[in-house]
């Protein structure tokens, strides 16, 4: 089939529109509130490092019950975790916005990490049922567009709204998108192709699941602030017996909710790790370079904003060029070339002048958000696409918990190398740590050369 007359109609183009409607929403929510949080701790008259459990409660429960999400998504259909993540979400917001305590919004931002779970789980299995295989590249890359542009406005549409009203505005702008997904979603979303074998859900697995993740990202960030020693080493503790439990009983299911059949598979295994570490990058520069620019080159708020766009932009338009170059190029080769040229740009910050021009910095941001933004969308194409149709779910869970992963262990390795660097050294040393990351993931993509492509392509 002539890949170029492969074309939709419009059903799926809104199917494909309330899909991404969700993911919008659910990724502007965990990057919008970053803005109020001043706003909030002054409101709600508590401290900033209390404020951020507005934050942190949101991403927590995300990251805790994201598999769990994914694996009932392929026994009872991603269409109907997708629909109940999204009223969930919807009445989370309204709870938000009505919110008349501190208590009261973080729960109803617990409840709305719940409905941002449920979308994120199934997000791209649902985008694999909508799109003919031989163009799942360019789904993927409209998937990773939207998340780049969702995660780079969130600051700004933040800022505008808090210009014009109060933060419960932040919370209402989801309830008319979140009706109009799931209006959409529910008449026109495809079901599950029929299963051969039904398995059911592993509720033990999924309190063990959300025990290990959470320990594990809970003991991160109390080595990274510097918490009470015996208490990091109590969770640690923990945190070693419920996980070797938690993978034991997973080793021994048929269908397990820590996708270990899949990891079995090289391709996804080696895709998997590249995500983890590519994030882990991304996230090393994006969060010390804020500070490098207020305090070392003493840029204001909005200038730091201003130079720090062009890395998302370049992702945007970056993301989908490579979903289609990877219908003829084999996703390891692009993977590891943008890995090349993220390192690259990487590299070209580490040894920037003293006192930089704008557009010296401009160019650099640029060339990190290309070659991103190249090995984003192949690398997300192989994750999903080389896992069986019937596992869509555990794919799609396992490349959302990557990411998470990934960009905590960046986030927490940014706090512990400004604990040991004096500031001026600071930037340098987490650039120097992220084109480690970078080459590494790069050279990684590069080793999936040698498989056989998802798809079962030539080269």
């Amino acid at each position: 089939m002539n890949k170029e007359k492969i074309a939709f109609i419009p059903r799926q183009y809104l199917a494909v529109i309330a899909v991404l409607l969700a993911i919008m929403m659910s990724v502007l929510d965990g990057t919008i509130m970053n803005i109020a949080l001043p706003t909030l701790a002054h409101d709600f008259d508590v401290t900033p490092s209390t404020a951020i459990w507005i934050v942190n409660a949101y991403q927590l429960v995300i990251t805790m019950t994201l598999l769990s999400f994914a694996s009932l998504g392929d026994i009872y259909g991603y269409r109907r975790i997708f629909l109940i993540g999204i009223s969930i979400f919807v009445g989370a917001s309204l709870a938000c916005t009505l919110s008349t305590s501190f208590w009261m919004l973080t729960a109803a931002r617990v409840i709305q990490g719940f409905g941002a779970a449920c979308v994120m789980s199934v997000n791209t299995a649902l985008i694999r049922l909508i799109y003919p295989p031989q163009i799942l590249g360019r789904g993927m890359g409209v998937n990773a567009m939207v998340v780049a542009v969702s995660a780079a406005a969130g600051p700004s549409i933040a800022g505008s709204i808090l210009a014009l009203g109060s933060w419960h505005w932040l919370f209402v702008i989801n309830i008319p998108l979140g009706l109009a997904a799931l209006v959409i979603g529910h008449r026109l979303l495809p079901h599950n192709p029929p299963a051969e074998k039904q398995h059911k859900f592993d509720k033990i697995s999924a309190i063990a699941n959300a025990l290990t993740f959470g320990l594990l990202i809970y003991s991160l960030e109390g080595f990274a602030h510097s918490e009470n020693r015996d208490f990091i080493g109590l969770q640690i503790a923990l945190l070693a017996i419920i996980g070797t439990f938690f993978i034991r009983r997973q080793l021994k299911q048929e269908a397990p909710i820590l996708p270990v059949d899949l990891m079995r598979i090289p391709i996804f295994a080696l895709s998997i790790g590249t995500s983890i570490t590519s994030f882990t990058a991304q996230m090393l520069a994006m969060v010390s370079l804020p500070f490098f620019m207020q305090n070392v080159l003493h840029y204001n708020a909005v200038e730091i904003g201003l130079l720090l766009t062009p890395w998302p932009l370049a992702t945007i338009l970056t993301a989908p060029l490579a979903g289609r170059l990877v219908e003829r190029v084999h996703p390891g080769l692009l993977g590891g070339m943008g890995m090349a040229v993220f390192a690259a740009g990487l590299f070209s910050l580490y040894i920037l002048p003293e006192h930089p021009e704008s557009w010296n910095i401009v160019w650099r941001m640029t060339l990190c958000g290309m070659g991103f933004g190249l090995f984003q969308t192949p690398n997300n194409v192989t994750i999903v696409s080389s896992a069986p149709t019937r596992r869509s779910g555990g794919a799609s869970g396992m490349l959302g918990t990557a990411r998470l992963l990934g960009q905590t262990l960046g986030t927490t390795l940014v706090a512990l190398l400004f604990r040991m660097f004096p500031e001026g050294d600071r930037a340098q040393a987490c650039l120097f740590l992220a084109i480690l990351f970078a080459i590494g993931a790069g050279v990684v993509s590069s080793i999936r050369m040698t498989q056989a492509s998802p798809a079962g392509k030539k080269y």
